[in-house]
């Protein structure tokens, strides 16, 4: 292509010229990507994911604001042809949500994502405020990996604490007349998960268990490679000072990775699910 484009310059034959430039960013776009499989070759890298979602304090401006991320992530997956499914959710009062648990499944989507496990805070006039001030908000991502059924984890019956409860979401009559929702606590780590996605209690509680298996997993890798950051304490205190990025609508539009200093100046693009920027910066920071 180098040899091309000098002919091409030389005989100024702007046709070839264009083509070569298109054949050069194409070239440059494959490199990049094949660079960012190149880093992701952690144990867990290549296994599909479960993406948790936690308003922050702030009642509905916060729930509103879990809810866009929600949908800034299903977008990204659409993007990326990507597969999910809402295994558990629960709706905020007025607006928004106050939790929800994804599950993604793609190549290399927990590799992908979790350096999007911290807290994301939003800047913007609030739609729920008469008075139309600025507002700040807190949400909290955790992402940790869908473990593989060889793994072997092993969860004793005496430390669980099985609860099962009606789901408020959508799902019908049987759904909302039932006790079909479970919740499992795993007393030792206190790690919680639920699911209510299904009518039935087995599948529900089926889904639970292979969340907790992946959980407690992902606990033991996190040790194992003595990472310094603490996943439960950020998501305990979603607030001022632990912020990973920050979305700024008002009153200038930015958003800024606070780890990386990466930024878009396009907040809609960002949340219409083109994190990509984000989380190929984040790869090169942890690998370069």
């Amino acid at each position: 292509m180098e040899e091309l484009q000098k002919l091409a310059l030389d005989e100024n034959n702007q046709t070839i010229i264009n083509e070569n430039l298109k054949k050069i960013k194409n070239l440059k776009n494959l490199t990049k990507k094949n660079e960012i499989k190149c880093f992701l070759s952690g144990e867990s890298d290549g296994l599909d994911c479960y993406l948790e979602i936690h308003a922050g304090a702030g009642g509905t401006e916060s729930q509103d604001w879990a809810e866009m991320l929600r949908r800034m992530y299903v977008k990204w997956s659409n993007n990326k042809n990507f597969k999910f499914q809402i295994i558990s959710e629960h709706k905020g009062d007025e607006a928004g949500i106050k939790s929800s648990t994804i599950k993604i499944e793609g190549d290399y989507t927990y590799g992908l994502l979790k350096s999007e496990s911290g807290i994301h805070r939003l800047v913007r006039i609030s739609p729920f405020d008469s008075g139309a001030r600025r507002h700040t908000s807190f949400a909290s991502i955790w992402v940790y990996p869908v473990v593989d059924e060889n793994v072997n984890v092993e969860i004793k019956e005496k430390d669980l604490r099985i609860d099962t409860y009606r789901s408020s979401g959508a799902g019908g009559q049987h759904v909302n007349t039932t006790d079909s929702a479970v919740r499992i606590t795993h007393i030792p780590s206190k790690i919680v998960v639920q699911c209510q996605n299904e009518r039935s209690q087995h599948k529900n509680k089926e889904t639970c268990m292979n969340m907790l298996k992946a959980r407690l997993y992902d606990h033991e890798i996190k040790k194992r490679e003595k990472e310094t950051k603490n996943l439960e304490s950020s998501k305990s205190d979603i607030g001022w000072g632990h912020q990973i990025r920050s979305y700024v609508l008002h009153p200038y539009r930015l958003v800024k990775d606070n780890r990386t200093d990466q930024e878009s100046s396009n907040p809609d693009k960002v949340l219409d699910g083109e994190i990509d920027e984000f989380i190929e910066s984040s790869l090169y920071k942890i690998n370069v």
